[in-house]
């Protein structure tokens, strides 16, 4: 119905906007005041931190990092870890071509956002959502500014707010140039050097004043990833992430099609690596340690290791001297206590600073057989068993010796010494291939078990620091071993963080498996395969060789200590002859052993089998492992049993236990229908 206005005309009646017209326009209207309200708070922070901000000059003067003074056995210095800082450049003293690689490769709208990317963040929020891969980093040059000087590497959301709220700050404060000027002098490029002239002295060896369009494409390709792309760890890499900042910085008109075309890496000259040595293998492995040991310290600290300087070059030499041509080789040695004496992962730490003593996975071969032979001691074989070296099947599978002949029936230890497969196949299949895994699991290996039949000849991949570990618990009489490289941390003016306690390991097999086991290794070298390891005094030890002579190892002690040796190719690729356990592996063992043990008294190995009194009954089915009281043992996963260790009478001798009866005596009484006494 139509209302009259005034005049008498009528007039329409105005329809009353519906719910939802009502809901979204009150929406608009609290989402905009939040958002004014929001502004202003955000102002309010960014102003209050612009001014708690420390002036340009003493951010110039702010250094980050932790130096790490790392000792020898001896206290000497191996190697100083930590920042590198290069001559302050001024922003007109960086080269333009460095300024302008790190803005497009790094932050290309810097000229224009106000510290914080609204672009990048859209996109980064859509991308998110379509891919369903959660955020993306984003950080503008400002923000890795204020993380870098301000913050930690944390990704939660509250440091991603600290950090954008700096980011504004510094914008507020700082011009673009001075910003620019700050993150070029202060952001990491790997290997210690913090900012250009660092980065551009440790890589190229001259000043950052000098930098070229190449340089400056792979200084600025390392900030994505410093150790990753570090040319002195992987040139290849190195070069290919400058390609892809080229590439970037041509698509965003910073070079012109003809200079990016123009740029010739292989030109680079390449400054030369000081004090890499084989050395740095060592302290690679031992110092992310450091993590678990001080953690959450950030002060210049000392650690004192287990290195010996004396027996690193030797070991050094021993493998440089004896690697076959296109070959790797390394080399692991510790001490009766686990102490890692030596440590060399590969023949040249410049070229490739891969730690195979470590992180290489590598069939060991026959050197498996330690395992295979300590199950069967265990099981009740002693050294002078017969055993029958001839042709067998297990399950479909035939072994054969490496020579292709068989000896007929022999004793244990001639079996060892001479490595014949069929016997440890024979072993292995009679005391189950399931006890050699947990017993090698017991021993220390780390890696997956397959317990196929084939196992017991070394199929299975494992470390050499691993197999050393294993090696130097028998020479230990059977106790665990842990190997270590850290034994003190302390800081610059003599305050101790941490002192490794003395602490002995868990026994992992009785004495006489222990004793059996030693004297096997000693004929493995005395007379057998590994003959090529002499010394001049007791060693005992395995060669071990893989199919088409793929890998090449040989593992012993000696004077309480123990080492390993492999080699063989990255690639997995045959050698020849001269990687086969008892020839090039063998002779680099000798050679560092003799200058390893050149101080030490020698020793004679305790070879000396004393059987429990149970176990030399004439019943072949009381060959029984050993009372579980008295030592560590693993069940069939390869797990640690832990001993229930019992007082035993005072007249019962340690050499005289017997095994616990099967039933009471009045369950034998019943049972027999014998009449109690």
């Amino acid at each position: 119905m139509a209302r009259k206005d005034g005049k008498g005309r009528s007039a329409p009646i105005k329809e009353e906007p519906s719910g939802f017209r009502r809901f979204m326009r009150k929406l608009f209207v609290w989402g905009a005041s939040l958002a004014v309200v929001g502004l202003l708070v955000l102002a309010v922070a960014v102003g209050l931190t612009a001014r708690s901000l420390p002036e340009f000059d003493e951010l110039k003067s702010s250094q980050v990092g932790q130096t790490i003074l790392v000792r020898a056995r001896d206290g000497t210095e191996l190697v100083s870890i930590g920042p590198s800082y290069g001559r302050w450049l001024k922003y007109d003293q960086i080269p333009e071509v460095m300024r302008t690689a790190m803005v497009s490769v790094e932050d290309r709208r810097f000229r224009s956002h106000p510290g914080v990317d609204p672009l990048g963040l859209a996109r980064a929020s859509y991308l998110s959502v379509v891919t369903g891969k959660g955020p993306r980093a984003t950080s503008t040059i400002t923000q890795q500014l204020a993380r870098n000087i301000f913050l930690n590497s944390s990704r939660s959301y509250t440091r991603k707010l600290r950090e954008a709220v700096l980011a504004l700050a510094l914008e507020w404060k700082f011009s673009k140039d001075q910003i620019l000027e700050l993150y070029l002098n202060k952001v990491y490029f790997g290997g210690g050097a913090y900012g250009v002239d660092a980065a551009s002295r440790k890589f190229f060896g001259h000043p950052g004043t000098e930098i070229t369009l190449p340089e400056a494409a792979i200084i600025a390709g390392l900030v994505k990833a410093p150790s990753h792309y570090s040319p002195t760890a992987d040139t290849e890499a190195a070069v290919d992430r400058a390609k892809v900042v080229l590439s970037v910085m041509e698509s965003n008109g910073d070079v012109t099609p003809a200079q990016a075309t123009g740029v010739d890496f292989t030109a680079i000259k390449f400054a030369a690596e000081r004090n890499q040595n084989s050395v740095r293998y060592f302290t690679d492995w031992a110092l992310p340690q450091l993590d678990l040991l001080v953690p959450d310290n950030t002060q210049a600290i000392e650690v004192w290791t287990t290195l010996d300087p004396k027996m690193q070059a030797a070991a050094t030499k021993a493998i440089e001297s004896n690697t076959p041509k296109g070959a790797q080789g390394a080399l692991v040695s510790m001490d009766r206590d686990g102490a890692v004496l030596a440590m060399v992962g590969g023949t040249d730490y410049v070229s490739s600073n891969y730690n195979r003593a470590v992180n290489a996975v590598r069939q060991p071969g026959s050197a498996w057989k330690l395992f295979v032979y300590l199950a069967a001691l265990e099981a009740g074989y002693t050294p002078n068993d017969r055993v029958v070296d001839e042709p067998v099947t297990i399950d479909g599978w035939s072994p054969r010796n490496s020579n292709g002949s068989y000896a007929g029936e022999i004793d244990v230890r001639t079996a060892f010494a001479y490595s014949k497969n069929t016997v440890a196949a024979q072993l292995g299949n009679e005391v189950g291939f399931s006890a050699v895994a947990g017993i090698a699991k017991r021993f220390g290996i780390t890696t997956p078990i397959s317990t196929v039949p084939s196992m017991v000849l070394g199929t299975n991949d494992v470390r050499l620091i691993d197999m050393t570990r294993a090696f130097a618990a028998v020479s230990a009489k059977g106790r665990a071993i842990d190997p270590y490289g850290i034994v003190k941390v302390q800081t610059v003016d003599g305050k101790v963080l941490y002192e490794r306690a003395v602490r002995e390991g868990p026994l992992l097999v009785p004495q006489y498996v222990s004793a059996g086991i030693t004297d096997l290794l000693q004929s493995a070298v005395s007379t057998g395969t590994g003959r090529a390891a002499q010394i001049g005094r007791p060693v005992a030890g395995k060669t071990g060789t893989t199919n088409s002579n793929k890998d090449g190892w040989f593992l012993g002690f000696s004077s309480g200590i123990t080492t390993g040796v492999w080699m063989g190719r990255d690639d997995a690729k045959s050698v020849g002859n001269l990687l086969q356990g008892g020839t090039a592996p063998a002779r680099a063992f000798a050679a560092y052993m003799t200058v390893a043990v050149a101080g030490r008294p020698i020793e004679k190995f305790d070879t000396e089998v004393t059987l429990p009194a149970w176990q030399l009954e004439p019943d072949d089915e009381a060959q029984l492992s050993g009372n579980p009281d008295e030592y560590y043992y693993a069940d069939d996963q390869g797990n640690m049993v832990e001993p229930s260790r019992q007082d035993l009478p005072q007249e019962q001798l340690p050499d005289q236990q017997a095994p616990p009866p099967a039933a009471n005596d009045e369950f034998l009484r019943e049972a027999t229908g014998a009449r109690p006494n």
